[in-house]
């Protein structure tokens, strides 16, 4: 597994934390983008490197969070190379992965438990792409 992309706005920095918890435990290696601290800081100025990141293969796959998950999400998905899922259920992360092999995880900060947000990680960790017509669609995604 290549190193995870982390980031998140001061909405998700909570969250955030409990997410490289999460990773250490795994002894997965992560690249944290920002932000450190509680402090406001716009969303954008944290989506845009890790993005660059996933579309260099730097990192794969990101995990994003703000308090609502729209607007990390929207600046996310600006970006080519990005399929980014907001996730507010294990059962969406599934899909995510399975149907959009959606290489950034979105989650909203202010609106899932660290037990909920839990079974969403795993969830999209352990669910593989299913390809096949879904590749199809995929592939009809950027603008060129």
């Amino acid at each position: 597994m290549k190193t995870i992309g982390i980031c998140a706005d001061h909405a998700g920095f909570e969250l955030k934390a409990f997410v490289r918890g999460w990773l250490e435990a795994k002894g997965w290696e992560y690249k944290d983008f920002g932000t450190n601290s509680e402090a406001s800081v716009d969303y954008p100025d944290v989506a845009h490197p890790l993005a660059m990141a996933v579309e260099a293969g730097e990192c794969h796959p990101g995990i994003a969070i703000c308090g609502s998950g729209n607007g990390i999400n929207m600046t996310l998905n600006k970006h080519q190379g990005i399929r980014a899922a907001l996730c507010w259920t294990a059962e969406i992360a599934h899909l995510a992965r399975q149907h959009n092999d959606a290489n950034v995880l979105v989650m909203p900060g202010r609106f899932i438990s660290t037990a909920e947000a839990e079974l969403i990680l795993t969830e999209f960790f352990e669910t593989p792409f299913e390809g096949g017509r879904h590749q199809m669609r995929i592939d009809k995604i950027p603008v060129e």
